[in-house]
């Protein structure tokens, strides 16, 4: 087990935005979250890393849990020289070769020498995942780390997600708006609005009454996007235009 979030609560001043949440997380997962604007995924995130207040109920992390995060996006002052390589640089906490093996994953080597501010939304996600993965940590907390990118781009990113699964064994632990990939990708999916709906595997959930009120009825396309994109892998060809 590494995180486990137990009766667990969270109130700001008289709005409650989580309550009474039951959830674990394992080794080697991929869990998605899903849910409207204001369900309180992030707000989930936050209780997670201690930056959001509990209420009741409880947070456990397994001692000494390596996490790393990659955010919706990250401010930078445009004035700031500073290339990518020295900004991987900089998230690295001993001189090993976590550095080169984080940017062989993600494959961005071909950008260390750009500059931070002139990189694409794409670009600068796949910067910001090899960050993250420079401690090697076990489990990435991902939150809606593909906002901004069209749907190639997400589901080429998706799919390096997996391949980062296959070969560290690092749990997954997302908030997705991208259902169309979501479904294919995750282990396990929850439903979150406030407290969760429903959850369990893909198709499960897709299927559920809870998940149909939130977001529609229209299942068999939602997957049908999904495998078109994987089956064909499209995407690794042209990521360059996308990520």
């Amino acid at each position: 087990m590494l995180i486990e979030a137990t009766n667990l609560s969270v109130r700001y001043g008289r709005n409650t935005v989580l309550q009474n949440i039951h959830l674990s997380i394992n080794k080697g997962e991929i869990v998605t979250i899903v849910g409207p604007n204001g369900s309180g995924k992030t707000t989930f995130f936050k209780a997670i890393i201690g930056t959001a207040p509990i209420s009741e109920g409880k947070v456990e992390l397994k001692p000494h849990l390596k996490m790393g995060y990659v955010p919706q996006h990250l401010n930078i002052d445009r004035s700031l020289p500073l290339t990518v390589g020295r900004f991987l640089n900089l998230a690295r906490k001993k001189d090993d070769k976590s550095l080169e093996k984080a940017i062989e994953i993600v494959g961005t080597s071909n950008l260390l020498n750009h500059q931070i501010t002139s990189l694409s939304g794409g670009q600068m996600q796949r910067v910001l995942l090899a960050k993250a993965l420079i401690n090697e940590p076990e489990i990435l907390l991902l939150d809606e780390a593909t906002r901004g990118l069209d749907q190639p781009g997400a589901a080429w990113f998706y799919q390096k997600i997996e391949k980062i699964r296959e070969t560290t064994g690092c749990a997954i632990f997302m908030i997705s708006h991208d259902l169309h990939v979501v479904m294919g990708t995750s282990d396990r999916v929850i439903c979150l609005n406030g407290h969760i709906c429903c959850q369990g595997p893909p198709q499960s959930v897709a299927t559920s009454p809870e998940y149909k009120a939130l977001f529609g009825s229209n299942i068999e396309g939602t997957f049908a996007l999904y495998k078109h994109a994987h089956d064909h892998d499209h995407i690794g060809g042209k990521e360059e235009n996308h990520v």
